[in-house]
Formats: C-alpha cells, structure tokens, sequence
C-alpha cells in the first residue's frame, strides 16, 4: 500500500541515513557525501542544509514522537544558533568550514527564510520560544533589509549591502529577483504565520501571493516565469517543471493557513491550472522531467522534483477528488522513485537525478542543495494526507 511503503521508506531509509551524519565534534550534520558513499567529515556545512535538516527532524518528531528525532532537531538548532547566526550584522551566514567557522558571508535572502522555516517548525515541535525569537527577528530582517518597492532582493553582502545574485542565477543570466527565492519566502512566512498568528505576516504572505499572481505567473502560458530583473520583466523562456508543482502544494497550503476567501478565490485557479499544466505538459513516462529551456526539455529526472510532484499530485487530488488521474499520478511516480531514483546501496540515500534512460547521474548524495528536505517532506505530507 502506498502511504505503508512510503512510511517505511521514511522511517528505515531517510531517517537512520540523515541522522547518522550528525557531527558530535564540531556540531551540526557533516556536509559532503560522495557518489562513492564515502563522507568528508572536513568538507563546508551549508547553512542552507543545516536549516532543512533541522526542518526535517523537527517534523519528522511531530509526526513520529520518537525522542531521537527531537534530539536529532535540537542539535541542528544548536548549531544553527551558535554558528550560522551572524552576532554582529544579523542574518544567516551562506556557509561555515567543517567545525562552524565562517566560510561564505554572503546573505541571502532565501537563506533568511529556510531558517525562519525550520525555526518556526522547530518551535512549534520543542516549545522552545527562543526559537521563535530567532524566526520573528529574521523576518523583520527580510522586511527591512531584502526588499525594494517591487518586492524581495536575494544576495547581500555581510552587511546587508546588494551583491550579484549568483548562488540563485542559472541558465546563462544573473536575476535580480527569482520565482525561487518569492516561494520560499512564501513557505516560509507561512509557517511563521501557522506558529505565531502574527497579523503583520499573514498580510505580507497577501502580498506575495499578489507578486504571484500579477507578477510571477504567465496567465498567456499558463506558467510561473523564473528569472527576472529588478521590476519583475522575465529575463528568460524557461519552464521550471518541478517549481511549478511544488508552487501548486504550497500556494494551496497558504491559502488554507491564511484563511482569507478572498485570496482563496483569486489564488485557486492559477493553482488548479498550474497543476493541469504540469500534469498534461511534463508528466511523462511515469515520472517528471526536469524542465524546458526556449522550449526544448530537459529530461532528466531530478530527486527533488519527484518529490514535489507526488506532493503536488496528491493535493491537487484532495483539492479536486474528481481528478483521479492525479491521485495514480503520486502513485506512479512514487513506484517510478523506489526503481530509480532511491539508492539502494547500503548506506546510501536518493540519487541526483537519472537520465531518460534511467542511468544515476554520479553526483554527491549529500552536499550543500541536497538534503532530506524534498523527500522527507513528501514522505511526511503522504503520511499526514493519508495515514
């Protein structure tokens, strides 16, 4: 049955493989493991990743109530408050050497809110109010330091100065304003919403969903745009598969954790039709590709992107029981992940993607983007929807 196999996954797989990287020395979870399975005890510790593991566990403790996964959450809290935490300008660091010292000072404004994110979780599994302090002071930071007129910057200096946005710019341009970054300040505020019931966040999450709606999103194609400059002009013919559907889940998520029906009625049909799209666009041989560049796709089949469609499949489902296809759709795509994308090699975890003839790309396990944050989430939002 579906939602067994993939609580087993999650309890036998993902869990015991992330919670084994936990660094007793220097704190934090190790930063690096290679294709060969091998870790790099010395190798950076993204702050990034730090953030979507202490997500992770904390969730996973909600859902589970194992005391090891709460364990597991306050040592990345821990490590994320006395190392990742910028004492003097504030802010979250980009990344830190093996043992916490700072390694790239950049701050980011999607950083800022992977850690309000996992702050916001972690309070809400730990009770602990500090943590919620922390979430509350880098969201007026993001307020009163990333922004313009038009909406949310992305890279600062240390001191909170403008700087090249290249740790989020792909594809041959450097954008001075992503779709990636609005989501997950999106994701963020709603989580810090959810937790705190703090007005003045649910009317800035009102406010990016305008930026989505106006902005962001391409009514003519029926798409999100991803890259743009300062005045949200697109700077680029791509179609983001995977951010597409992971945008449908969250958007609906924040529409549920607002409650406001007047965003629920504008916001929804982009929702449904984005997950139209997708479904009748990008899901192909029982699994998504990755994306379409000046429309020529790209198939591989990325990990995370599997994830977040089988998240965005299953709720677009729920939303609309009618469609049944996209309930076999999660189906498929899960069946497509447990013969491909899982590694089943002892000790191992999800592969980096597959190419369209299903050959593992030899890409790292674990380092800085990868994380048990995607799959885990899916894991845990199966779960929830259908335990």
């Amino acid at each position: 049955m579906f939602v067994d196999e993939v609580k087993k996954h999650l309890t036998e797989g993902i869990i015991p493989f992330w919670g084994n990287l936990k660094d007793e020395e220097f704190g934090g979870f190790y930063g690096y493991v290679g294709y060969d399975l091998k870790q790099d005890r010395k190798a950076e510790k993204g702050c990034i990743l730090n953030s979507r593991i202490l997500w992770f566990f904390s969730n996973a403790y909600m859902l589970l109530k194992e005391p090891i996964l709460l364990e597991n959450a306050t040592h990345a809290y821990r490590f994320l408050k006395e190392k990742c935490i910028d004492s003097v300008n504030g802010g979250i660091y980009w990344a830190l050497t093996y043992d916490g010292v700072p390694k790239d000072t950049t701050k980011h404004t999607y950083n800022q809110a992977f850690a309000i994110y996992a702050l916001s979780s972690y309070y809400d599994a730990s009770g602990d109010s500090e943590a919620l302090e922390y979430a509350k002071t880098l969201y007026k930071i993001i307020e009163e330091k990333c922004k313009d007129e038009y909406g949310y910057l992305e890279a600062f200096t240390v001191g909170f100065e403008p700087k090249e946005n290249d740790k989020l710019s792909e594809n041959g341009v450097i954008a001075e304003k992503t779709m990636n970054t609005l989501l997950h300040v999106f994701e963020a505020y709603t989580e810090l919403y959810r937790v705190s019931g703090d007005k003045n966040v649910a009317n800035r999450i009102r406010y990016i969903l305008d930026l989505i709606s106006e902005k962001v999103y391409n009514r003519k194609l029926g798409r999100q745009e991803v890259f743009f400059d300062r005045k949200w002009n697109s700077l680029i013919d791509l179609y983001s598969y995977g951010h597409d559907i992971e945008t449908s889940w969250l958007v609906d998520r924040g529409l549920e954790i607002l409650g406001d029906s007047s965003y629920s009625k504008k916001i929804s049909p982009i929702v449904e039709e984005i997950i139209k799209n997708i479904y009748d666009r990008a899901y192909i041989d029982h699994s998504l590709v990755n994306e379409a560049e000046n429309g020529i796709v790209d198939k591989t089949r990325v990990w995370w992107v599997q994830a977040e469609a089988v998240v965005g499949f299953l709720n677009g489902y729920q939303k609309n029981p009618q469609k049944k296809e996209y309930l076999d759709a999660a189906k498929d795509i899960w069946r497509y992940i447990t013969n491909y994308i899982i590694d089943k090699r002892k000790g191992a975890e999800w592969f980096w993607s597959v190419d369209e003839n299903k050959i593992p790309a030899s890409k790292p396990i674990v380092e800085p983007w990868k994380c048990p944050y995607h799959n885990g989430r899916m894991c845990i939002e199966v779960i929830k929807r259908l335990g």
